[in-house]
């Protein structure tokens, strides 16, 4: 197989399905938005040393542990402009890191602390996503979060509040926040309306709890993706790396190609893998799911797509025919329209693979030349 540069894997175009607004915060941009608002609660004003308490914070092996760092983050997200600025921000950083389509998401019920109502918030968060659109030629849409913990009036809200916004950048309904306790079926209401509106679904599952989460957002909630699904595994007989059986619901989700929105970095951190050797990314890839790669939270688990790339290359295994899959997978399952997707598909994702793999013969072949 031939050995990728991290600048080979930066330049790839990649596409992001699953990315927390308020866990990529640039450290510099929160320190100057706290020193904005007046918020005193940050543990650091170094912007290198509040990464680094991010990151030590978040990698804790629990879900619970690792959400706990963005009280910070959302404490300076309560005002029009700084949600903007972050939004704005975060495109400008898809740029750098070769991503050419994604959708972020949040959950607007957050952002009330200082008075902003749930449209003012999005409307914010849509501007900065516009003009860094504009800027930067990356293509940015957002999922709009309800939380599991709170109850079925909340996820009805922001079901009606994302499809209130479908024509103006608001593409899915998520449901987000700690498992344990809150099956999604208790915002099945919340579904159901996102359902009879033909709007698009995502749901984590199957992060912090068993396959039954799953099962539950797909056939009660009627989810089109599954936020990480890491539990999925616990479906299949595996020996020796070797699924040599699928029970039904691993066996439907293949069958139906449901994509799974992978975040390997977070899932070490939350404790939804032991480690990557452990992940079940390289079965379910191996068996043709369609995986996607994600960050989720890129200040947080101290990561990017470049680096989820590298870790897919170095440590699973995959060629840039298999990392180009990766990005086709994810652009096959955004949740734009169909020609939206077929054209950064092949006049975007196809073009830029074909120049990096032309790229890299030359290079080769200039290599065994003065061998």
């Amino acid at each position: 197989m031939l050995k990728l540069s991290e600048e080979h894997l930066r330049l790839m175009p990649k596409v992001l399905l699953h990315e927390h607004l308020d866990g990529g915060l640039r450290p510099a941009t929160i320190i100057e938005l706290a020193k904005e608002q007046g918020y005193t609660g940050l543990p650091t004003t170094d912007p290198h040393d509040l990464a680094q308490w991010f990151f030590r914070g978040a990698h804790r092996g629990s879900l619970t542990e690792y959400l706990e760092g963005f009280k910070h983050t959302c404490a300076v997200m309560q005002t029009p402009d700084a949600l903007e600025r972050v939004a704005y921000e975060m495109v400008e950083d898809m740029k750098h890191d070769g991503v050419c389509y994604v959708e972020v998401r949040f959950a607007p019920v957050f952002h009330t602390q200082k008075g902003l109502h749930w449209e003012e918030i999005v409307k914010s968060v849509l501007r900065g996503l516009e003009r860094g659109e504009r800027d930067f030629g990356v293509k940015a849409r957002l999922i709009i979060c309800a939380m599991r913990h709170l109850d079925g009036q909340h996820s009805e809200d922001m079901a009606n509040l994302a499809v209130d916004f479908r024509d103006r950048g608001v593409v899915g309904f998520d449901l987000a926040g700690e498992e344990g306790g809150y099956p999604p079926k208790k915002h099945i209401e919340a579904f159901h309306f996102c359902q009879r509106a033909n709007f698009n679904i995502t749901i984590h599952a199957g992060e912090a709890f068993g396959k039954e989460s799953i099962w539950q957002a797909i056939q009660w909630c009627g989810a089109h993706r599954i936020g990480h699904a890491t539990r999925l595994i616990d479906d299949m007989a595996v020996l020796n790396g070797e699924v040599i059986k699928m029970n039904p619901l691993s066996q439907y989700v293949l069958d139906k190609r449901i994509p799974l929105e992978v975040c390997l970095s977070s899932n070490i951190h939350t404790g939804a893998a032991k480690s990557f050797a452990e992940h079940p990314f390289g079965i379910f890839y191996k068996n043709k799911f369609r995986v996607t790669l994600n960050t989720d939270n890129r200040l947080m688990s101290n990561t990017s797509m470049t680096q989820e790339y590298k870790i897919a290359h170095e440590i699973f295994g995959l060629s840039i025919d298999d990392l180009e899959r990766l990005s086709i997978n994810a652009m096959k399952s955004a949740f734009i329209t169909y020609s939206e997707r077929v054209d950064i598909i092949y006049n975007i994702i196809k073009p830029k693979f074909a120049a990096l793999k032309a790229q890299l013969l030359h290079q080769q072949a200039q290599a065994n030349a003065y061998a």
